[in-house]
């Protein structure tokens, strides 16, 4: 079986790898390869065979023992003497047993009554719930960083592409400086400015390239991928369409998981008082013990068999089931406390994250608006320059503000991201 998904899974990578890769791709690809949500599964698969293993209490026992005994000294004890027609008031030295002893005995029990395991069963299954909720919020918080990776990287990239378009503009009006320069209409250091501004594009662009690698190697971590595969990511366009398809849908799992440990806290107060009761099993025996004295060619097999009924009850522990119960009275009361700040807190990341969703709207739909204005002033400044109306500096300038509206755009594209997942994260629907 795990030959078999070890398969799948390589299948699933190896085709993966030659495809772009959308964000719900990666998604899916961290459900079943994600390390954290491994151990989360296996948490989940662990409680139910503690069950399985916790429930085989209730069956009988049945355990057998053999013993080899050979008396070098055969033990002797002290009786009196007139017991074998010896004179009252003295005694004799009796030896009890053979040289050689074999014994075999089979020994059976079963719980009639114990009020722990009814109480180990019930914990159990709501322990199954705990690690389930548990699973659900590690799934949410896992798609988040993936998410939040995945949309770092479309900025990181549309920020490359951005400057290496203005790498190639400023290629191109170094050259026709040039060619001014050799019919003597300007001076080097005219030149020089753009080269100046074209090495700190550059040294721009190799910054945000290890960035991309870096995010690139989180992501393929976050999805259970091989660092040395390669990894192409769908183009996002820095648009301004929402991930928000369903606001209604609200699903809180951490406010399930502390109700389902407030189940639990129940549950042990009732397991301390039901410690209070005796608990009751039944246990049977076969023995058989084979004597053998060689020499005298003695060799007698005796056989016995018993049933029994065994009462356990503490009546008194020193308090320590009295002092458990106050602890889990305070632990409830922790927990209520608990599930109270927890609500407060994830209605107001809700209403904040609505909020900054509607400022980020706003903010990316003016960004690209500046970025268009920005361009159209950059492009008459170039054809200024070019028919020699401004200078240089004027003409960087222009370049300067179009760069900024750059990332500005790129600026509130992953702001207005990152709120819809703060959002989606609040109400467990990121999917």
């Amino acid at each position: 079986m795990k030959l078999l998904l070890a398969g799948l899974l390589s299948l699933v990578f190896v085709s993966a790898m030659g495809q772009t890769l959308t964000l719900n791709d990666l998604l899916k690809m961290a459900d079943t390869a994600n390390p954290t949500l491994r151990n989360a599964r296996l948490d989940i698969e662990i409680n139910a065979v503690q069950k399985k293993a916790y429930l085989s209490s209730r069956l009988p026992r049945l355990s057998a023992t053999g013993d080899y005994k050979y008396n070098a000294i055969i033990p002797g004890q002290i009786v009196p003497a007139d017991f074998f027609g010896g004179p009252p008031g003295t005694y004799a030295q009796v030896k009890f047993g053979v040289p050689y002893n074999l014994s075999n005995s089979l020994q059976l029990t079963q719980v009639l009554y114990n009020p722990q395991l009814n109480f180990g069963l019930s914990a159990l299954d709501i322990n199954q719930q705990i690690v389930e909720l548990q699973y659900q919020v590690a799934q949410q918080e896992v798609k988040s960083q993936i998410a939040n990776t995945y949309f770092g990287l479309q900025a990181v990239s549309k920020q490359i592409e951005y400057l290496k378009m203005n790498v190639k503009n400023i290629d191109q009006l170094i050259q026709n400086m040039e060619l001014l320069y050799q019919q003597g209409l300007v001076i080097p250091t005219e030149t020089d400015k753009l080269r100046i501004n074209k090495i700190s594009l550059e040294n721009a662009i190799l910054k945000l390239e290890n960035t991309k690698l870096q995010l690139q190697s989180l992501l393929k971590i976050l999805v259970g991928m091989d660092d040395k595969s390669p990894m192409n990511v769908e183009d996002d366009q820095v648009i301004q369409q929402s991930l928000l398809v369903d606001k209604t849908t609200i699903n809180r799992p951490e406010l399930a998981l502390i109700n389902a440990q407030k189940q639990m806290n129940d549950e042990e107060t009732k397991g301390n008082k039901m410690a209070y009761l005796p608990s009751l099993n039944f246990y049977a025996s076969y023995n058989y013990n084979y004597n053998m004295k060689p020499a005298d060619d003695i060799r007698i097999g005796i056989s016995s068999a018993f049933l029994g009924l065994r009462l356990d009850w503490t009546l008194f522990d020193g308090f320590e089931k009295h002092n458990k119960i106050k602890m889990n009275a305070m632990n409830k009361e922790k927990l209520e406390t608990q599930e109270q700040l927890v609500t407060n807190q994830m209605n107001l990341a809700t209403q904040n994250a609505e909020r900054e969703i509607t400022l980020q709207t706003s903010n990316l739909s003016l960004s690209q608006e500046q970025l268009r204005l920005s361009q159209k002033v950059f492009e008459t400044s170039e054809a200024q320059f070019k028919a020699g109306t401004i200078g240089t500096n004027e003409l960087l300038q222009s370049e300067n503000a179009l760069e900024q509206a750059q990332s500005n755009v790129v600026s509130a594209y992953l702001q207005l991201r990152q709120a819809e997942l703060s959002f989606l994260k609040s109400i467990s629907s990121i999917k």
